[in-house]
């Protein structure tokens, strides 16, 4: 096992080569290419969770004099173990510090643009303030609906701004999630035994890149003879985010392509990476993503997740809450990065106790500046 520590030089390269995965002998779900603008994860809005979810089923059955909140997931919803459960997670310490009620919505595959937008023209028909729109795929339907509500705060989380126009109550909350995908990368490379990894992302985004893109210059740093494969479960279709089969079969042909350990950030597929690793046997890895995994994965699964990125979404959650409680509501762009304590990775289940003091030089050498991660592959 490689455990080799900080290395200047190396760190300026990130050359990590990668490797994009094709179908082997059908191992892997087709890559479908279905236009963007089909790719929706519009809202259907509940007064609190849905049925299935098991986790804070009352989060909005509660009542308080704080801001009344309209939080609008993303695909898959809460209950995804990942990144909708951290903004919930955010949510709930607004509930506990500010009084705070809400109204979830429920996002459902396969709607229209335009159902978003009368979605979140409703939540702001109804009184709630901020709105927050819980990933990227908001952007525009907050863009078309965020001026004719002047008096209400909008935020997206990876959020962006449409146009050159400038939306004066809308807060576009990004992550440095290049950053902390950096660290788990350097975990990655320090614990393989095969000197091959793998990345799973869910949709072949500028966004998920990002987190490619981090982790290979991650695995760069410690050893650049390591190989990292690179695939997709979609490339345009938001159903990548919400299809643990599809998470499975991609780790799956990684594991069986001579990879030891796949991090992925696919939102609710991640589900099937950890089950990948499971059926893969022994000294098989995963790590997760947004939250710490460990601690929402199942008895056999935990004994192969790694680590997770921590992706603070619960953080800028409650941020944008707390602004408007305060009557000084976030607006453009906001970066939650790893000096802002806005990403980093986990330790749950003990498995890199004897790397963290070497991750955590990696990351005093980002917070300096010494490593500058690349944000695009």
């Amino acid at each position: 096992m490689r455990t080799r520590g900080p290395q200047a030089s190396r760190v300026t390269l990130f050359r990590a080569r990668t490797r994009v995965l094709m179908d082997q002998g059908g191992v892997l779900r087709r890559l479908t290419r279905i236009a963007a603008t089909t790719a929706v994860i519009a809202l259907a809005l509940t007064g609190c969770a849905r049925e299935e979810d098991t986790a804070s089923e009352d989060l909005c059955a509660v009542e308080g004099d704080g801001p009344k909140v309209g939080l609008a997931y993303d695909v898959g919803g809460r209950g995804d173990q990942s990144f909708n459960d951290s903004a919930a997670a955010g949510m709930q310490k607004a509930i506990d510090d500010l009084g705070a009620t809400c109204t979830e919505g429920a996002a459902q595959d396969g709607e229209a643009e335009s159902a978003r937008a009368d979605r979140l023209r409703s939540l702001a028909e109804e009184g709630h303030n901020p709105i927050i729109g819980v990933g990227f795929a908001y952007s525009e339907s907050v863009n078309l609906v965020a001026p004719d509500f002047p008096e209400v705060s909008f935020a997206v989380i990876d959020g962006f701004d449409p146009d050159d126009q400038p939306n004066d109550n809308v807060a576009y909350l990004g992550f440095a999630e290049h950053e902390g995908s950096f660290l788990v990368g350097v975990a990655a490379a320090m614990k393989t035994e095969a000197d091959q990894v793998g990345f799973v992302g869910g949709v072949n985004s500028d966004l998920i890149k990002k987190f490619q893109a981090g982790y290979a210059a991650g695995v760069e740093a410690v050893n650049p003879d390591i190989q990292v494969d690179v695939t997709y479960i979609e490339e345009t279709d938001l159903k990548g985010f919400n299809d643990p089969a599809g998470g499975k079969a991609a780790a799956a042909a990684m594991y069986e392509g001579g990879a030891d350990i796949v991090y992925h950030a696919s939102g609710a597929s991640g589900a099937g990476v950890f089950d990948a690793a499971v059926e893969a046997g022994e000294g098989m890895w995963a790590i997760g993503v947004d939250s710490d995994q460990y601690l929402t994965a199942t008895a056999d699964q935990k004994e192969h997740i790694l680590t997770s990125m921590l992706k603070r979404v619960d953080t800028a959650t409650f941020d944008m809450v707390q602004s408007v409680a305060d009557k000084e509501p976030l607006v453009s762009y906001q970066v939650y990065d790893l000096k802002a304590n806005g990403v980093g990775y986990s330790t749950s289940g003990g498995f890199i106790d004897d790397i963290q003091s070497d991750i955590d030089e990696y990351a005093e050498q980002i917070k300096s500046g010494e490593i500058k991660v690349p944000d695009a592959p």
